[in-house]
């Protein structure tokens, strides 16, 4: 038998498969595939905007909510829980800063949903529901899906706990990444996230959307940070944002789903700048101005600690009403305590359930004034009851959001007034933060618009003609 006679021979013993073309060009696009069910549990108390970002996600299995403070994250969250709970009779984690799982679990009672809080690793049936710090104490093998709540807490951490949390979630079938901010202006996290998720690698992600121009100065569109500068490809931008889409959804109100916006609408934001003069200037400068590099900016913070505890706590003095002095220096902790009457401090100094017990009471309005970090409370908290802060602006866009978001939030009846409280030599943090802003602008707006093209093309078929499969396929 010759060559051709013992091709043809192996083609008749088994013939090819049909080619799915359009599968094909599907794969090569990385979006995330569906690996969930149709929903079992759609409770009539979510609106209709959390309903459809439930089946959604649902159907999707592993996915990600980006969805603006006070739009329902809990309810959706605990509502997909129970959607897995119910289909596989299996066990459900959900993830919390601190103090949020009580907050979790009063949700859950008021809902009817069946979820208990655990803080020594017992995996309970149902939802159970911990605080990040506790996973360690959790075994990924009694569980068959997880949430991770205020998702983008999770570059607070470490790389080692960061890693933790990671590997926890590879190990289960059904996932869920909840935040209000998806990486404003570091794209970066989108590939943590979609790594989580199990879908595109964090350096694939990179590698596939973006180029490196380490050691160019100039700066560009789509660049992610400074010491590695990844810029979008040419034509790589808007493939990114549709595949984000494909594993994500992002709303920062319902009438980016299309749906009324009905009472979801927010108050008034008053943001107030405050500059006060440094009673001592720099060794060698006659006069102020605006400071040099992150060093020059430490020594000005340091240096101005008391003028601008000073201005916070006449501020907060003046209204009388609950409020949060945010703090980065745990000396300005310590001074804004000492002149604020009544103040309440949370420090790092505090082990978690002191930290725990005075956020809920803060939340309770046992105390007016709380004076705190924002790595340690602002994530999840609810603090609708009041509407005053005072903070001294630094370069973290995300930092400084979640901060205004714990009052800025659907269901808040006044308005909030937020002052931003700085010196000359600061300026530059403060003027670096609101071009950050621009870009979370920028970055939400690109996501919200790709969703809406991917949710028209999924509702309108605009191909009349078949598919044509090329002769040589």
């Amino acid at each position: 038998m010759n060559a051709r006679e013992l091709l043809d021979s192996r083609n008749l013993a088994k013939p090819s498969p049909i080619f799915d073309y359009a599968a094909f060009l599907d794969r090569k696009t990385q979006g995330g595939a569906d690996a969930g069910f149709d929903p079992v549990f759609m409770p009539g108390f979510l609106f209709d905007f959390q309903g459809a970002l439930v089946e959604w996600a649902v159907r999707k299995g592993r996915s990600a909510l980006f969805a603006d403070c006070g739009l329902g994250k809990s309810p959706m969250e605990l509502v997909w829980a129970e959607n897995i709970v119910r289909r596989t009779n299996g066990r459900v984690l959900l993830l919390t800063a601190l103090a949020v799982s009580a907050q979790i679990i009063q949700e859950a009672e008021k809902f009817g949903i069946q979820a208990r809080r655990s803080k020594d690793g017992t995996a309970y049936d149902g939802i159970t529901v911990t605080n990040y710090e506790r996973l360690h104490l959790f075994d990924p093998a009694d569980f068959v899906g997880v949430v991770c709540d205020e998702s983008s807490i999770l570059k607070n951490f470490d790389s080692a706990r960061k890693a933790e949390i990671t590997i926890f979630m590879r190990k289960v079938p059904y996932r869920l990444l909840a935040t209000a901010t998806a990486a404003p202006n570091d794209y970066i996290e989108l590939g943590t996230s979609s790594e989580a998720l199990g879908y595109l690698g964090y350096m694939d992600m990179l590698n596939r959307f973006f180029k490196n121009d380490q050691g160019n100065s100039s700066t560009g569109r789509g660049f992610l940070g400074s010491a590695n500068r990844w810029r979008f490809k040419g034509h790589a931008e808007q493939p990114f944002w549709r595949w984000v889409c494909s594993w994500a959804r992002a709303v920062r109100r319902p009438s980016d789903l299309g749906f009324d916006d009905g009472s979801f609408r927010l108050p008034e934001l008053r943001e107030v700048e405050h500059l006060v003069e440094a009673s001592t200037l720099a060794d060698g400068m006659l006069f102020a101005l605006p400071a040099a590099g992150l060093q020059e900016e430490r020594e000005e913070r340091r240096r101005t600690i008391r003028e601008r505890c000073e201005k916070a706590a006449s501020l907060v003095a003046d209204t009388g009403k609950p409020a949060v002095a945010w703090c980065d220096l745990n000396d300005e902790g310590d001074l804004l305590t000492k002149m604020i009457p009544g103040a309440v401090q949370i420090s790092g100094k505090d082990s978690d359930d002191a930290k725990e017990e005075k956020l809920l009471a803060f939340s309770a309005g046992e105390f007016r004034v709380l004076v705190t970090k924002q790595k340690i409370a602002g994530f999840g908290m609810n603090w609708q009851h009041c509407a005053h802060m005072t903070d001294f602006p630094s370069h973290s866009y995300e930092g400084y959001y979640q901060k205004v978001r714990r009052f800025l939030r659907f269901g808040q009846k006044h308005p909030v007034r937020v002052d931003m409280i700085t010196t000359e030599g600061g300026r530059g943090a403060l003027l670096n933060m609101q071009r950050k802003a621009a870009q979370a602008d920028e970055m939400f707006s690109n996501l919200v618009s790709e969703m809406n093209r991917e949710l028209a093309l999924q509702r309108v078929n605009h191909f009349t003609q078949p598919e044509k499969v090329p002769a040589w396929l």
